[in-house]
């Protein structure tokens, strides 16, 4: 591996679907693994896991030394700890487990390990709060698949160390990751906001009767979100405004597009509305299986990635 960050040797806490996803991830990078998970037979599942990812990594392209031989299970937290460059922990969303956690990591890593969460929601203030070194405490949160995706989001707490931020964002660049530095705590950091922005309203136009759920996937995959998958909401609508950019946009649409916001609605989950939903998705579905559909969309978005990539000019 690259010295440029300094990362050898990974360890990956909790094993389930992001820890696995990470583990194949980081095997492919080239860089050893000490993996931990106290979950009966978390082992074989882990081992299970990888060499179900292993094909379309093999697609995506090896670094130099990459194996599924350099993966090693530990029993003990500490000991899968104590070698380790980098810790990517994935352990349950409850702040009370995490803060034991990375108490137990903190006093058992080397004091140069850095020391990340994949948490979707926790703010990492909280999750370093027991810690004696709390400045190597990190979010490193990625976006799922993380064997696929190469979204993640980097967020410091409070006693953060601005070096640890660096150095968190030079490791995921250097292993092919697009790591965004998310500057202040929020609730759900930033692409599940906007993520839930847009079920918020998907599961508003099912429950007003407007639309389907088919319908509404097809609206989304069909329609935007093909642009999306390309760029992003902003350099979306600075291409759509033409010679004039988004300024030309902002000046002409501004007004509908805050009214369109004022009429957004707010639906609450209820029985009924889950009920409804999971109805929609079943006749969607029809008789395809979800393994057929997870089986064509990573394929699909491997050559989207490529496909990126080889142009050199979107980001």
């Amino acid at each position: 591996m690259s010295a440029a960050h300094g990362v050898r040797r990974v360890a990956v806490v909790g094993t389930g679907v992001i820890g696995a996803s990470w583990t194949a991830y980081f095997l492919a990078q080239g860089l050893d693994v000490n993996a931990t998970d106290p979950s009966p037979g978390a082992e074989e599942r882990l081992r299970q896991a990888v060499a179900q990812h292993w094909p379309t990594l093999e697609r995506f392209g090896l670094a130099a030394g990459a194996s599924v031989d350099r993966l090693r299970f530990h029993d003990s937290l500490e000991d899968a700890v104590s070698v380790a460059d980098f810790v990517q922990e994935n352990g349950p969303e409850r702040m009370d487990f995490k803060i034991e956690l990375f108490r137990r990591m903190d006093a058992a890593a080397p004091p140069d390990a850095i020391l990340a969460s994949s948490s979707s929601g926790l703010a990492i203030s909280g999750v370093q709060s027991g810690c004696v070194h709390p400045q190597r405490v990190v979010l490193g949160h990625p976006f799922n698949p993380p064997h696929l995706i190469p979204l993640v989001e980097v967020i410091g707490g409070e006693l953060t160390s601005a070096d640890t931020i660096e150095r968190t964002m030079a490791f995921y660049a250097a292993i092919g990751k697009r790591p965004i530095h998310v500057k202040r705590e929020v609730k759900g950091h930033i692409a599940n906001r906007l993520q839930a922005a847009l079920w918020r309203e998907a599961f508003h136009l099912v429950e007003q009767g407007v639309a389907s759920v088919a319908d509404i996937d097809t609206a989304i995959a069909h329609g935007p979100g093909l642009r999306w998958a390309v760029m992003g909401p902003f350099m979306n609508l600075h291409l759509s405004g033409g010679a004039g950019g988004i300024a030309h946009v902002l000046a002409h649409l501004g007004g509908p597009i805050e009214d369109w916001w004022k009429d957004l609605g707010a639906p609450s989950m209820t029985p009924a509305l889950q009920a409804q939903v999971s109805e929609g998705v079943a006749q969607e579905l029809g008789t395809r299986r979800s393994a057929e559909l997870e089986a064509a969309r990573d394929t699909l978005l491997l050559n989207l990635i490529r496909a990126k990539a080889d142009t050199g000019t979107l980001d």
